[in-house]
């Protein structure tokens, strides 16, 4: 229940603070004066869209705050979030900014603004003469039974499978269709795993067998080079006179050792020099090894350039660094796998899709069930709560129309039936779609008749109605008030309204008025003591003129609506300022 409402900076509204009590609360005055701000104020609390443009000009930024005494259920979906009311009492805020930025707050605690609808969407609801002109639209018949029948967890889980198996039929389509590519695409992939396969190429491959071909191309040359160079460094047999570099260092180291004698700084040099002569000598004979060792081979060369030449084709098409083509090699080696998965994922599929359709007609049919037995008690509900509202005639049916599907879908996302409420409100005619033969004031009160089917059973929520007495007459009017007023037993309502006989059957009254305050247009909300109400109901009865007549009407619509009236759990009247 809400204890206090403030509004700042909402739309026209300034400032105001409400102190809101159980049972009905009228709010009254002139059309156009701002009473669905006060809607709006709660539909922000309740997690609704925010909107820039609900910014008062001039201002930042509007707030709107509330003080809720919390039930037992609520206290603990609140601990489950880490929230702890203060001895039953939650304050919740809802901001909204000149950029369209929305805030929200329980406890003091900054909270995403889809919290509050997931805490109070369902405990705080606001129907508008919009909503009530929903009933015109028949997708919106199901939904109000299924939550009469407290079906909407089977709706949901049938709307899930019907998602669901929806995904693995079109899966499974695009598969199929995909078969005959898919082929080629095997085809193709085949072929070119099969070749890279056929290459075997090992690691370091392209770096050895080019450095493998350069030695055989130039073999002819490495052999007689080295030899040679050899020679130089050990001399030349052939030649006795030509001792070759390591005789010529040997005789330099010759000549200093007997020169260590008269100048022992010569050592170092003499040594280095027999040191070198050494290091020759390991040259020439590893470049003599070496020059035996190269083979000079054309079968081989030509075993290497068939080898070179199927490599390079290979970069051309696949990568051009080894690292590229191993790269490709598992590529193609993973596509080729998923490819030939698709047959296996095909079977797959059908496995899964059978056990969907089957999950889904369970759930189809349970849902069925419960909607064939909700429909009798809500047609009967709304009937019975539609004599009382001045339609004694009326008649109303659930139809459950099965929906035509296909062979894949055994039912639609909402069920395997439409659902359309028919009516008749007068005796001998049969009842046909709500849609085409309800009148405006007929339409609001079934609108009113159904919310009262939905929550007769239930208590403590907070329910908003923004003029559902649209269309409607005078003695029809006494109905409304009184339904409305029974409903505040059970519930704290707030209803908008023009009909003085609905605003006199309210615990509290409070009148939205316009004003011009310093060059501004504001508008305030008041709280109604006994002669004010008089006055504000005799100006709903009687217009601009308000005499004798008008209040002594106003009078007795407050006795009589006195005398029948439930007293509501709850505090006192309030006051508002």
């Amino acid at each position: 229940m809400i204890e206090t409402l403030r509004i700042r900076n909402l739309a026209v509204v300034d400032r105001a603070e409400i102190e809101l009590g159980a049972g009905l609360t009228a709010l009254t005055g002139e059309t156009g004066a701002g009473k669905s701000i006060v809607l709006g104020a709660l539909a922000l609390l309740a997690g609704g869209r925010a909107s820039a443009d609900a910014v008062r000009d001039g201002s930042d930024e509007a707030l709107v705050e509330a003080v809720l005494r919390t039930d037992p259920a609520l206290d603990a979906a609140l601990r489950e979030r880490g929230v702890e009311p203060e001895d039953g009492a939650l304050v919740v805020a809802r901001s909204v900014s000149r950029e369209g930025r929305s805030r929200a707050w329980l406890a003091g605690r900054l909270v995403p603004v889809s919290t509050l609808a997931e805490l109070l969407g369902e405990r705080m609801e606001v129907a508008s003469q919009h909503e009530s002109q929903g009933l015109r639209r028949p997708e919106r018949h199901g939904e109000l039974l299924d939550a009469f029948g407290g079906l909407l967890e089977r709706r949901a889980a049938v709307a899930r499978g019907h998602a669901g198996l929806r995904g693995l039929v079109g899966e499974r389509d695009r598969l199929a269709a995909a078969s005959e590519e898919r082929e080629r695409k095997r085809d193709f992939l085949a072929f070119q795993h099969a070749e890279l396969e056929a290459a075997a190429l090992e690691p370091g491959e392209l770096e050895a067998i080019g450095a493998e071909h350069a030695r055989l191309v130039h073999a002819n040359e490495l052999r007689a080079e080295t030899s040679a160079a050899a020679a130089s460094l050990a001399g030349d047999a052939s030649q006795t006179e030509d001792g070759g570099a390591i005789e010529r260092v040997d005789v330099a180291a010759r000549r200093l050792e007997p020169l260590v004698a008269h100048d022992a700084a010569l050592a170092p040099l003499a040594e280095r020099m027999r040191a070198v002569a050494g290091e020759l000598l390991d040259v020439a004979r590893d470049l003599e090894r070496y020059a035996d060792a190269v083979d000079v081979d054309p079968a081989r060369l030509a075993e290497v350039e068939e080898r070179m030449a199927l490599l390079e084709r290979l970069r051309r098409k696949y990568g051009r660094s080894e690292a590229e083509l191993f790269a490709t090699q598992e590529r193609i080696a993973a596509e080729l796998a998923a490819v030939a998965g698709g047959d296996d994922r095909l079977r797959t599929l059908e496995t899964e899709i059978r056990a969907a359709r089957a999950a889904l007609a369970a759930d189809a049919a349970a849902l069925s069930a419960g909607r064939r037995d909700a429909a009798a008690r809500l047609a009967s509900e709304v009937a019975a709560t539609l004599a009382r509202l001045d339609l004694p005639h009326a008649r109303v049916e659930v139809a459950l129309e099965p929906v035509a599907t296909d062979a894949e879908m055994p039912c639609a996302a909402t069920g395997a039936e439409t659902v359309e409420l028919r009516f008749s409100a007068n005796l001998g005619e049969a009842p046909r779609a709500l849609r085409k033969v309800a009148s405006g004031g007929e339409l609001s009160r079934v609108f009113l008749a159904i919310k009262n089917a939905l929550r007769s059973a239930e208590s403590g929520a907070v329910l908003v109605f923004d003029e559902v007495d649209a269309g409607i007459g005078g003695r029809a009017a006494d109905r409304v008030g009184a339904l409305l007023a029974e409903l505040g037993a059970s519930h704290q309502v707030l209803c908008i309204t023009h009909w003085p006989q609905i605003a006199a059957m309210a615990t509290t009254q409070l009148r939205v008025v316009k004003r011009t305050q310093a060059g501004r247009t504001t508008t305030l909300v008041e709280a109604l003591g006994a002669e004010e109400r008089v006055e504000e109901l005799a100006r709903m009865a009687g217009g601009a003129k308000v005499g004798e007549a008008t209040r002594a009407h106003a009078r007795e619509l407050l006795r009589a609506a006195a005398r029948p009236r439930r007293t509501p759990r709850g505090p006192s009247p309030p006051t508002a300022r």
